[in-house]
């Protein structure tokens, strides 16, 4: 019993060493899917084209003066939809807008790809963002 939990123990850390290797390369370490904006691409989180434009109209949304609720109605009227294909709540916003202030450090090791590399699946890995 107490060599399973010692083994148990063993292999917990060596996945949590692993797990943070792998974020200090910026790499994906497969907590969840990744935020809004982002996608895993060959284990790398890279951004996603179409989910960016949505960022880009809350933020002026936003510095427009609308409520959360209000650009939730908005991007809803619209056809947008979240990354699990929701209807947009406010929180959903807030969130989107947390990250995008620094309020949240879920945004990290993201490389910023041009629209031919994401068609071919390719990214440069020298244009971190971090």
């Amino acid at each position: 019993m107490v060599a399973e939990k010692e083994e148990d123990e063993s292999v917990c850390k060596r996945l949590d060493e692993a797990r943070k290797a792998k974020a200090a390369k910026g790499e994906y370490t497969g907590y969840g899917s990744p935020a809004f904006g982002q996608k895993s691409l060959d284990g790398k989180l890279v951004e996603d084209a179409a989910e960016q434009q949505i960022i880009e109209l809350i933020r002026r949304h936003h510095k427009s003066g609308k409520s959360l609720q209000r650009i939730a109605d908005w991007l809803n009227f619209h056809g947008y939809k979240t990354k699990r294909g929701q209807q947009w709540k406010k929180i959903s916003v807030k969130r989107v807008l947390d990250r995008l202030y620094g309020k949240s450090t879920r945004v990290s090791g993201v490389i910023k790809m041009n629209t031919s590399e994401q068609s071919r699946g390719t990214g440069n890995p020298d244009s971190s963002t971090d």
